[in-house]
Order: C-alpha cells, then structure tokens, then sequence
C-alpha cells in the first residue's frame, strides 16, 4: 500500500516538473517588445521583423511586398479606401522601425512624421503683471480701453471694467477694498488716460453672500387622528 502511494507522489511530482518546464517554453505577449501597430497582431510584426533581416535586397523587397499582399487579404478595408497602397506601405515602415531598406512603390512615412516634435508652447512672464490678482487679461483690457475715443462706449466699458477689478480685489483681500484704490489702479494700469474720482463713476457695492445652513431633516411626524 506504501509503495503505492509512493509511485503516485513520484508520478504527481513529475508531472508538475513537467508542466513547470512547458510554462517557462511558451512565449507570452509581456516578455515580448511591444507591437508597433497592434492591429495587425504578432505575426504580421514577426514577418516584417523577419523581413527586415534578409542580407539580400531583391529578396527582402519580394518579402516586403509579399507581407503587404497578406495585409491586403487580411484587411479588405484598406482594398475600399483610394489610399490603401500608401497607408499599408506605410504601416510595414513604421512596423520596421524605419529600417527596412527596399525600394518601395510610394513615398512612405519617416520617422520625423511618425513621431512629430511639437513646437514649444509659449507661456506669458508673470513679471508682466502689475497687479497678480486682477490678472493679465483685466491688464490688457485697461491698455485697450484707455487707447479708445472718448466716447459713451468706452466710459461703459471703464464702469464694467471697474467693476470687475472691484470683485477680483474683494476676492482677493477683503479688508483693502475701496472705490479709491479700484480707481487708483486703473489709472496707473492706462498710464493716466483713464483718470476718474468716486464721484465720476459708480461702482457697485459687493457683498459676500453666506450660505445658508442645512438643518438635519428629523423624522415626519405622524400627524394622523386615529378615532
């Protein structure tokens, strides 16, 4: 009866060795470098990979429109589209790294376009603003305003203006607010054109508004007669 289980345990044992060896032999997708264009699966990358390593170039050309054939029959919707030549063509470059060397029957994508640089994006100084919390936009509407005629227009647009300064100053810090200051720094943003007193221009009166508190709904009261 020992020996029995004996040579069951001995056979289990090799069977996971077995199985162990088999697991470590098949190739998952994550210890393989990651597909280029991945809709065209595994193997169409393993063949351009291939393809890409013949020493010979009329048989690596051979190859490479051999590969492109098998897209076209794999695909049939790239037969449908006017441009499907070029856009296959491209897509065996790309899958190639670039480096296969053929001469092939259009002009294909290079790197460069591939993976464009984009151009920097340009960021404003800050040390262009005067005033941080009125900003750069209320800054260049001031130097705009301030260069218009004096019309009806433009005294509306100095009161919206104003404002709008009066808010961000109040949100900013609400103990230096004043109708003086507002003005005081419109003038210094428009160099003097824009030269108002109090009395001018109207400027309204912000206050904050406080949320009202939410009172703990309790339980309905009954308010039923039974009789």
């Amino acid at each position: 009866m020992e020996e029995y289980n004996n040579d069951i345990n001995t056979e289990e044992i090799r069977n996971a060795e077995v199985a162990t060896e088999l697991l470590h032999m098949i190739p998952y997708n994550t210890g393989m470098e990651p597909l280029f264009l991945a809709e065209y699966g595994r193997n169409i990358q393993n063949l351009v990979d291939f393809c890409v390593g013949i020493p010979d170039r009329e048989e690596r050309t051979r190859c490479a429109y051999a590969i492109a054939d098998i897209m076209k029959t794999l695909f049939p919707a790239l037969k449908k589209d006017p441009n499907d030549t070029k856009k296959i063509w491209d897509h065996i470059n790309i899958m190639s790294r670039f480096e296969l060397d053929i001469d092939f029957p259009v002009d294909v994508i290079q790197a460069e376009e591939a993976n464009p640089t984009p151009d920097p994006i340009p960021y404003s100084n800050s040390r262009d603003i005067v005033f941080r919390y009125y900003g750069k936009h209320i800054q260049n509407m001031v130097r705009t305003v301030a260069d218009m005629e004096d019309t009806e227009e433009r005294f509306n647009m100095i009161g919206v203006i104003a404002n709008h300064m009066k808010k961000l100053m109040l949100a900013h810090n609400k103990e230096a607010v004043s109708d003086m200051k507002v003005l005081n720094d419109l003038r210094f943003l428009s160099d003097g054109k824009i030269d108002l007193q109090p009395g001018d221009i109207y400027l309204y009166d912000f206050q904050e508004v406080q949320q009202p508190i939410k009172q703990k709904q309790g339980k309905k009261k009954n308010n039923k007669i039974n009789f």
